[in-house]
C-alpha cells in the first residue's frame, strides 16, 4: 500500500496541499489583498484539489458578535446549514481558538450539527485577525471516517494564516 494511502480511502497528501498553497500565493501576488476575495480563493483552491474526493464540503462560517451563532460564508459544494449554533464543531473551534479534528462525527451525538447525513468526519480551523480574534472558521467535511489528521491541521492552519493581514 502506498505511504499516502489508507485502508479506509484516499488521503490528502502533502504535494496536494503544496499545490493548493502555490495556486493561492500566485493568485494573491497579482491582486490587492481583500479578505472576501481571499476567502473565496481558499475555498476554490481547496475544492479544486480535494473536492469530490476526500472533501465532501468546505467553506467558512462567521461568528456573530454575541458568540451565539455562526453564519455561512463562501463555500463549495452543496448548500449548508446557516446559521448554526456554537455547540457544534465549528463553534468549539471558534470559542476555544483551536482546530478541531473529529474522526467520526456520529460519535458526537447532539454536539454535532448535521447538514449532510453522509458526512462522517470533520476538521474546523479558527481563522484569526491581526488582533488574534477569531473572525471566521474554515470547516471541511468528508464522507470518510478518519479523513483528517495532524497533517491536514498543519496545512490548513498555514493556508488560513494568510488571511490575517487582510483582516
Amino acid at each position: 500500500m502506498p505511504a499516502d494511502a489508507r485502508p479506509d480511502g484516499p488521503r490528502p497528501r502533502r504535494r496536494d496541499y503544496e499545490k493548493a498553497l502555490a495556486r493561492l500565493e500566485a493568485k494573491w501576488r497579482r491582486k490587492a489583498i481583500d479578505r472576501g476575495r481571499l476567502l473565496h480563493d481558499i475555498v476554490d483552491a481547496l475544492w479544486d484539489v480535494f473536492g469530490g474526493g476526500v472533501y465532501s464540503w468546505c467553506g467558512f462560517y462567521f461568528p456573530d458578535a454575541r458568540g451565539k451563532e455562526l453564519t455561512l460564508g463562501p463555500h463549495r459544494d452543496k448548500p449548508a446549514c446557516s446559521p448554526i449554533g456554537f455547540h457544534g464543531v465549528c463553534g468549539r473551534a471558534a470559542s476555544s481558538k483551536t482546530t478541531q479534528i473529529v474522526p467520526d462525527v456520529k460519535a458526537l451525538g447532539a454536539a454535532h450539527i448535521e447538514c449532510d447525513p453522509e458526512n462522517r468526519s470533520e476538521i474546523a480551523i479558527p481563522v484569526f485577525d491581526e488582533k488574534g480574534e477569531v473572525f471566521a472558521v474554515l470547516d471541511v467535511d468528508s464522507r470518510q471516517v478518519g479523513a483528517f489528521d495532524d497533517e491536514d491541521r498543519r496545512w490548513l492552519e498555514k493556508i488560513v494564516k494568510k488571511l490575517a493581514p487582510a483582516a
